[in-house]
């Protein structure tokens, strides 16, 4: 709720940055039993969804998929990695670029976390047409905020 009444505009509880905060801590706790068995974090999950999406990518292209910075990017590709679900190899049309690869255990995840979408939605118990409107406003939001970021407004 966004109100102008100056007692409840600075009221935590009205704070839109608030509700997505919680929102995502909820939701990565809902994801967190399910990506268990999985042997994987919910960065990792995110960074297999980008890999089981298009195999293989670059290093570049998968940052700009998850939207993560090489710094943040690198430890989590490596943990893939140590965990044997994707390999690193030089691109062979440049070999400055290094191609991602999901390995054969890689692969074996997919069968486990197609059944995750599913298992979230039953656990929120929303309509899917809740679930579409919640992506569409989230996606919304998301555009939004980055013509900000990208405006002149300090």
């Amino acid at each position: 709720m966004v109100s102008t009444d100056r007692s409840e505009v600075l009221r935590l509880e009205n704070q839109v940055c608030f509700a997505l905060v919680l929102a995502s801590r909820g939701m990565i706790a809902l994801y967190q039993p399910l990506l268990e068995p999985l042997g994987i974090t919910h960065p990792q999950y995110l960074a297999m969804l980008a890999l089981w999406e298009r195999n293989p990518r670059t290093i570049k292209d998968l940052g700009e998929a998850l939207q993560l910075t090489p710094a943040t990017l690198s430890p989590l590709v490596k943990r893939l990695e140590a965990l044997g679900l994707i390999d690193r190899r030089p691109n062979s049309n440049d070999p400055r670029q290094l191609d991602i690869t999901v390995t054969e255990a890689g692969m074996d995840l997919l069968d486990q976390a197609e059944t995750i979408p599913g298992r979230i939605a039953e656990l929120l118990r929303m309509e899917n047409a809740q679930l579409l409107e919640l992506y569409n406003i989230l996606h919304t939001t998301i555009k939004a905020e980055r013509r900000a970021l990208d405006s002149d407004l300090p």
